[in-house]
């Protein structure tokens, strides 16, 4: 809710697969945690994310249990339900809207300024909107109507 803690650029070609996720889990989130939020990683994270196969795959789970972060489950193809779907990326493609860029770097580069641009009180509204999503569905029998 306080922000972005680590936005990891893919490198071109990279398959992304359970052992590469396992490693940005490992040696590229838990030190950005550690930095960006000193004491988050002793008194608990709440992680969730969608269902995807490299998301749930053995090897992710069972570090993310050894590192005690607890998993919010994630009802089976429910796009509405992640926040960087239906709040992040679309207040980053209206910073990047009508922008060309030469290089590779240019993209990250501006996708950096993008993210940065958001306030607290974005990403506040952005789980408050979560929340209520949930409880939407929840109230209707686990169906999401928009």
């Amino acid at each position: 809710m306080n922000g972005v803690i680590l936005r990891w650029p893919v490198p071109i070609g990279t398959t992304i697969n359970a052992h590469y996720y396992k490693k940005v889990l490992q040696d590229k989130l838990r030190p950005a945690i550690r930095k960006k939020r000193p004491g988050l990683l002793e008194s608990g994270i709440l992680f969730h994310y969608d269902n995807a196969p490299v998301h749930t795959a053995r090897a992710v789970t069972d570090i993310l249990a050894g590192h005690k972060w607890e998993l919010l489950k994630h009802p089976r193809y429910s796009p509405d339900f992640a926040p960087c779907d239906f709040h992040l990326f679309p207040k980053m493609k209206e910073h990047l809207r009508s922008q060309r860029f030469e290089t590779e770097e240019d993209i990250i580069q501006a996708t950096k300024v993008a993210i940065k641009n958001l306030d607290k009180c974005s990403y506040i509204t952005a789980f408050k909107d979560w929340l209520q999503r949930i409880e939407k569905c929840a109230n209707n029998g686990g169906c999401y109507v928009e």
